[in-house]
């Protein structure tokens, strides 16, 4: 407690002012720099998880579908109307 009430006796109109300045040109400076560190970002997502080429992101969204259709057959197999339609959109995919 006496820390903080010594910090606020020492604290004066100079340093409110060389705090604030620091604050504006930390600020300004991400501002201005913030196209290269939005870049930087993307860069190292991309090094830690890399995109899928388009045959993977195919493979992977037929993959989602087959197991949906699967999923509903599995489910719907009281109604054979739904089931055979449901086939049918199994066999074409």
């Amino acid at each position: 407690m006496s820390i903080i009430i010594s910090a606020v006796q020492d604290f004066s109109l100079i340093a409110a002012i060389k705090l604030a300045l620091l604050i504006a040109v930390s600020g300004g400076m991400l501002v201005l720099f913030k196209p290269l560190l939005v870049g930087c970002v993307r860069a190292a997502v991309l090094v830690v998880k890399p995109k899928m080429s388009k045959e993977q992101r195919l493979q992977r969204r037929q993959m989602r579908d087959a197991m949906l259709l699967k999923r509903m057959m599995n489910r719907s197999e009281c109604d054979p109307s739904h089931a055979a339609e449901l086939r049918a959109l199994a066999a074409r995919a």
